[in-house]
């Protein structure tokens, strides 16, 4: 009877539990420590994260000044296309009414059994007026002959316009694409830099701020405070000047009202400005019309060099040109920084000078 009993059960107590326990938490602890390493980012700095997010606004940035510059062919080619199809429609309006007129004389001819006009009048009971008759027959076929060139001409125009509108829609679909690209570009730089602010706390967030402009006190001030800060002493190599003209001194009394303002990308104000939103709009203000972008922009007056600077001349950054300022005098400029920083006061060594423009 004994052999037929079942074998009994070991419970999973003692040395066996515990050697279960052992290799599973060994398992557990080297698929983390795998993990970690493969997944974990170095502790940085303050330092090192405003390095890290000052390079990555620079460069969404640069992707800015290309969307901003794309968008502007964009409107152009809408712009363009819209026209181009207001005149197709107004020649094709044109064209039926010249078809309407055709088919009247056409029918008009069959009517009368396609006889010539002058046979016609040949034959008529009234032979007397057979010669003014035949000079008027004569004018109606000239005229007929002439809408159907000019019906001709019109159908030749319309071709050309809608193959004209043809370019300008693969032009505006090209700088559309090229919108979503710059975009995508500038969304995916943004969002690095807000995770990487986003390890700091808020005391060194401040502390950065106050140490390289981002979050100035200007940018928490009212505009009205803000304006009564007015220029900063001068420095060694800028005394205190006046704008050298109405338009430039009109261009930076704007650009004193718009401290405070936020930065957003690709916007021209009222309310908020990039960089060269900002530039655009303190001179539109002053009746001048500058192109959008820091590429054109550069471009848009008469180059001077640094110790030439007056208020209202626009100061370019970076090798690529990709940031601008308006002077204000003093050292000092005013411009839209980035997205965690209004637009204000900041000294103008404090990126890398690319050059200057004086614009009026």
């Amino acid at each position: 009877m004994a052999a037929h009993r079942k074998p009994r059960q070991r419970s999973l107590g003692g040395h066996t539990v515990r050697t279960a326990a052992t290799i599973a938490l060994a398992g557990a602890a080297t698929t983390a420590g795998f993990e970690g390493t493969g997944h974990a980012e170095p502790q940085l700095s303050p330092a090192q994260v405003k390095a890290r997010v000052d390079k990555l606004y620079e460069e969404a940035e640069v992707a800015t000044e290309k969307y901003d510059g794309a968008k502007e062919k964009a409107d152009q080619a809408s712009r363009r296309l819209h026209d181009l199809r207001d005149e197709t429609a107004r020649k094709e309006d044109r064209l039926n009414a010249a078809r309407n007129a055709l088919g009247s004389i056409a029918a008009a001819q069959y009517r009368s059994g396609g006889l010539d006009p002058a046979l016609q009048l040949a034959l008529s009971d009234r032979p007397d007026e057979y010669l003014d008759g035949a000079a008027f027959a004569e004018r109606v076929g000239d005229r007929q002959a002439g809408a159907v060139a000019r019906v001709r001409k019109q159908l030749r125009e319309i071709e050309q316009l809608r193959g004209a509108a043809h370019v300008e829609l693969a032009s505006l679909t090209s700088r559309q694409a090229e919108l979503k690209r710059a975009k995508r570009t500038i969304t995916g730089k943004l969002d690095s830099a807000r995770q990487l602010l986003s390890r700091l706390t808020d005391e060194q967030r401040a502390r950065l701020g106050a140490a390289g402009g981002a979050a100035a006190t200007v940018g928490h001030a009212s505009r009205s405070a803000a304006r009564d800060l007015g220029p900063a002493p001068s420095s060694p190599s800028s005394g205190s000047v006046a704008a050298p003209n109405s338009r430039a001194a009109a261009a930076v009394s704007y650009a004193y009202g718009k401290l405070g303002s936020p930065y957003v990308w690709g916007a021209t104000g009222p309310d908020a400005f990039d960089c060269s939103g900002l530039a655009q709009a303190a001179y539109r203000s002053a009746g001048v019309q500058l192109p959008r972008t820091t590429y054109s922009q550069i471009n848009a007056g008469r180059r001077v060099s640094r110790s030439e600077l007056l208020p209202g001349d626009l100061v370019f950054f970076y090798s690529g040109i990709s940031h601008v300022g308006i002077y204000v005098g003093n050292g000092m400029m005013i411009h839209a920084p980035n997205p965690i920083a209004p637009v204000r006061l900041a000294p103008v060594d404090e990126m890398p000078f690319a050059g200057a423009t004086r614009v009026a």
